[in-house]
């Protein structure tokens, strides 16, 4: 991939795009193009497409999308259908007529059905029923990438669809209302170990019984996996991994080990569990060549100092 292309990463400012920006600057891509939303709002038409004729991006990582956690996901549904299928309707429309020579397309483990074999391959993607809690994000995310495989059928572009598990790292989101489990983990221990040096001994409360199994990616692999497929050519559909998983339980013990957390934990079982397992098959991306660098306990242990260090700061990461 030439570092001197012009390359727009849409959604910048999130987990995953802030990580592909450090991840480009760090290769030597020094002019890539950025937009936040009240520049361009990507569920906008006319303004994308605009902004597409204007820019003429060569490459294009498609980052941008409504998420959020369970409870996110479960309350508002119109929300993570409309808007995300606004938002690559939009950018992957434009990309096509203005010739986008590569896009790489960011969707989620969550498109497979619930209770697919384990680990998940590629192939299983529509063979059964989605999680009823994430479904409205799912079928968004699934029309994403059906467009992506139209695009490369049809139009003969080489573009790419990436299926990464369960994300967390730097620029992770902690607001306890919209925010996955992992980093809302984190928030609760940090603030519940703090609290206990007080002499607050109020349980950490925890949704569901613990007993569903995930796997867990530090963003920075995604990133790195996302830049490799394109060098290397690659085009279709990729599931993106760490190739081991663990309860929530066990990661909740971790989460509390590394927040110096020794309290009591209260699981509520009467919340739902999601999916009870969800690993993914990653066998296909990693035969290209690209594995995962960052163990789960060392990205745990970063990601925590991070949030530690950014909730600090008057504009803190923990109050938003």
């Amino acid at each position: 991939m030439d570092s001197g292309k012009r390359v727009f990463v849409a959604g910048h400012r999130g987990l995953v795009g802030s990580s592909l920006l450090r991840e480009l600057e760090g290769r030597g891509y020094g002019a890539v193009i950025t937009r936040t939303r009240t520049e361009l709002d990507l569920r906008n038409q006319a303004a994308v497409d605009a902004f597409f004729k204007e820019t003429k991006p060569e490459i294009v990582f498609l980052a941008a999308a409504t998420v959020g956690g369970i409870h996110a996901n479960n309350t508002k549904r119109w929300n993570f259908i409309f808007d995300n299928l606004q938002i690559q309707n939009n950018v992957l429309g434009a990309a096509l007529a203005q010739g986008v020579e590569r896009v790489v397309f960011f969707g989620s483990g969550c498109v497979y059905p619930k209770l697919a074999p384990q680990p998940i391959k590629e192939e299983y993607l529509l063979t059964g029923p989605l999680e009823p809690t994430n479904e409205p994000y799912a079928i968004a995310k699934i029309a994403g990438l059906k467009l992506v495989e139209a695009a490369n059928a049809q139009q003969g572009r080489n573009w790419l669809s990436l299926m990464p598990t369960n994300l967390y790292g730097i620029g992770d989101n902690f607001d306890l209302e919209t925010s996955h489990v992992l980093p809302a983990m984190i928030r609760k221990f940090h603030e519940a170990a703090e609290r206990r040096k007080k002499g607050d001994n109020s349980p950490v409360k925890l949704w569901g019984t613990g007993k569903a199994l995930r796997e867990f990616l530090f963003v920075d692999d995604v990133a790195k996996a996302a830049i490799h497929l394109l060098e290397i050519g690659a085009n279709g559909l990729y599931n993106i991994g760490l190739g081991s998983d663990l309860t929530i339980r066990e990661l909740a013990e971790k989460i509390a080990g590394i927040a110096g957390y020794d309290g009591p934990i209260d699981w509520d079982a009467d919340k739902p569990d999601g999916t009870p397992r969800k690993i993914l098959d990653s066998s296909k991306v990693r035969a290209t060549g690209w594995e995962p660098q960052v163990s789960l306990d060392e990205g745990l242990r970063r990601t925590f100092e991070w949030y530690v260090a950014e909730s600090r700061t008057p504009s803190s990461v923990a109050r938003r």
